[in-house]
Order: structure tokens, then C-alpha cells, then sequence
């Protein structure tokens, strides 16, 4: 069957959450990979280096490895480029505009998707206030962009046969957005290659990167207001130096690690913390599997991997308050959190099992639709 099946993902430009689920999807069934723009050094030295990789002319375009998104109005033009028509199952990793490519009445397409477009809808008014864009011509123009954004995103849904959801909380926005039902089957986290820890050191880690929607500065404010609690801050993104500003001298940037560092810090972590909403939290699942414990906003779908009250605590505004709450919670009942029971929990989430239930559903859809 793996002859038959091309997968569609939007961007590889770097290795992140919807990366991860794309390797593990890769692993079952090795089939050509279709996206916008690759750069081939970001998925050096992955399962995917060796991947028949077909990109749209965007490729060719100035500066779009690194600045690709600026291109946001020609992605529904080029996803829609990609000829398929000679595969039977489509297999698309979505976030933007990959759920979009053209299928034909004899294909099968199922959708994993991460997020309807964030920036066009949930984040929409957020986003427009981040980016300074809520004013002026420039906001005028993302404002329409935005606007045939949504309207294609919505008219591209009957491209997809079946939906499968990262999480109960994006099924309910997929049911929202696109009025379609999704199947949950949480995406893959690689659980074996964090190792439990029971000797935790004296202070707090964020990994993320700095993007303003995973509210790295909130956290970053809150721990320079509790002046005796040391942070460590591991990430880069656009946003570094403006959060780097805002630090008090308990607070210690790494930027860009490699796993192998990051993992060292993550399981010696007194505790994980995170203030974005998030669609899933592959992270979150990263260091309850190494026995650390979570503090993090109780939205999203961040209470679908942490047993509050087990495995880590939520706080239930996103502000500075809700943070430092929550750190003075954790330090009155830091003992009652067992690594072991957190390292069981993120067990739930391994690879093999996400691999298990994905082949499962294709395979079944499969037989459904050549009956």
C-alpha cells in the first residue's frame, strides 16, 4: 500500500511538535512528502533526511526558507499546484493549507489535523493586535488576507474524507470551525528517550519558542517579581530579545539547544512551566516523562496530559499572577508529587501507541472505502 499514499505537509523548515507526529507517521508508511518549502538542513541528522521530498515553486522564491510566511497569500495557490492524482490515499499534517491539496472522487484523503489556521480564526483578533496590525494600510492588508484565508479554508473542507484531531479540545474547534466531526488520537511523543529523574535541583525550566501566543514573557515576568526563584529559559524565535529585556538576573536564557542538553535540563527540573495555550503540549508530555511535574495554564488542551494535583498544577489566568500563584501553591506541596506516577502518566502518549492507532484507523478507512 505504501506505493499508493503521498503525504502532505505544510512546511519543513524546522523540527517541531507537528514535525514529530510527521516522522512518526513517516515510520509507517514511507511515502513521498509534498510541502511548500523544505530546508534540508533543518531535517538533517531526522528520519526525514532521507525522504523523497517534493517542494512548490515557493521554494524558488526569495528568502523562503527563513521568511516563508510572508508568502501566507500564495499558499492555497501552491498547495493546489501539487498533482496527486495518481496516488489512492492521502495522508495530510495540517495546520495551514495542507488539508487543501486536490483530490479526485477515487482518492482517499485523511486530514491529521493540529489547528485550524490559528491567525484566522481562534487567534485572529490577537494576532492582529501582536503584529501591530490592527490599524494603517498594513492591517488592512492582513485583514483581507485573513479574510480569503478563512473563506478558502472552509470551502477546502470537503477535500477530507476524514478528520483525526490532535486533541478533545481541537476536535471541538474542528466541530466549530468546520462543522465535521474528528477522531482524537493524541499525536506521538517519544517517551523512551527521556529517562526519570528523582534527584530534581533547585530550579524551573520553559522550553518554547519565542513566539507571543506561548506567553514566554508572562512566565519570564513572574519569575523576575519572585526574585529568590532561578528560571532557565531554553528557545529562540523573533521574540528573544524583546523577553530577554524584560528578565531580572534569576533568570537565565540558553537560547537554541540540542536535545541532548535540553533533555538534561528538563529532567532535573524542580518543575516544567508554561504559560500558552496550546493545542495538545507534546512538551508538556516531554517533561512529565521525566518524572518532572508541570505548572502550567489549564486550558487547551494542557488538561488532557497533566492530572492536576498529580502530575503537575494548573493556574487558571494567563498573567503574571496566575504564574506566581501557582509557584507558591507548588513549593507548599512539592513533596506530594511522586516522578514516578508523572513518568507513567506521559507513558500514555508514547510513539508506538500513537503508531498503533494511526495504522489502525487508516488501515480501517481503507477497507471501508474499497468495499
Amino acid at each position: 500500500m505504501n506505493g499508493n499514499i503521498a503525504i502532505v505537509h505544510e512546511w519543513l523548515t524546522t523540527i517541531a511538535g507537528s514535525e514529530k507526529v510527521l516522522e512518526a507517521i513517516y515510520e509507517i508508511y514511507p511515502a513521498p512528502i509534498y510541502t511548500l518549502v523544505a530546508d534540508k538542513d533543518s531535517i538533517k541528522d531526522t528520519l526525514l533526511e532521507n525522504a523523497k521530498i517534493i517542494t512548490s515553486f515557493i521554494q524558488n522564491l526569495p528568502w523562503a526558507k527563513k521568511r516563508y510566511r510572508m508568502y501566507l497569500p500564495l499558499f492555497p495557490l501552491a498547495i493546489e499546484q501539487f498533482d496527486l492524482s495518481h496516488y489512492n490515499v492521502i495522508i495530510s499534517s495540517n495546520t495551514c493549507v495542507a488539508k487543501g491539496i486536490l483530490t479526485n472522487s477515487k482518492q482517499l484523503h485523511i486530514c491529521y489535523c493540529h489547528t485550524p489556521i490559528r491567525y484566522a480564526w481562534d487567534m485572529y483578533y490577537q494576532y492582529l493586535k501582536e503584529e501591530g496590525l490592527t490599524k494603517g494600510i498594513k492591517g488592512l492588508i492582513a485583514k483581507i488576507i485573513l479574510h480569503y484565508m478563512r473563506i478558502w479554508d472552509v470551502t477546502t473542507v470537503n477535500r477530507v474524507d476524514f478528520f483525526i484531531a490532535n486533541s478533545k479540545y481541537v476536535a471541538r474547534r474542528i466541530k466549530r470551525t468546520y462543522r465535521r466531526e474528528a477522531t482524537v488520537i493524541y499525536p506521538p511523543v517519544d517517551v523512551e528517550r527521556f529517562h526519570l529523574h528523582t534527584n530534581k535541583e533547585d530550579y524551573y525550566l520553559i522550553v518554547s519558542r519565542m513566539v507571543p501566543y506561548k506567553k514566554v514573557d508572562v512566565v519570564v515576568k513572574a519569575f523576575t517579581q519572585i526574585k529568590h526563584k532561578k528560571l532557565i529559559v531554553i528557545g529562540d524565535g523573533p521574540d528573544l530579545k524583546k523577553i530577554q529585556k524584560l528578565a531580572g538576573e534569576n533568570v537565565k536564557f540558553l537560547g537554541y539547544q540540542p536535545f541532548e542538553i535540553v533533555k538534561k535540563f528538563m529532567e532535573r527540573a524542580k518543575a516544567f512551566v508554561f504559560a500558552g495555550e496550546e493545542d495538545f503540549g507534546i512538551v508538556l508530555v516531554e517533561a512529565q516523562a521525566c518524572g518532572t511535574p508541570v505548572i502550567c495554564y489549564g486550558k487547551g488542551g494542557a488538561p488532557e496530559s497533566v492530572i492536576d494535583g498529580k502530575t503537575g498544577i494548573f493556574f487558571n489566568e494567563q498573567n503574571i499572577k496566575g504564574v506566581i500563584d501557582a509557584i507558591r501553591y507548588f513549593e507548599k506541596t512539592k513533596d506530594k508529587f511522586d516522578p514516578k506516577i508523572i513518568r507513567e502518566n506521559a507513558q500514555r502518549f508514547s510513539k508506538e501507541k500513537f503508531k498503533e492507532k494511526f495504522k489502525k484507523f487508516v488501515e480501517q478507512k481503507l477497507n471501508e472505502y474499497t468495499i
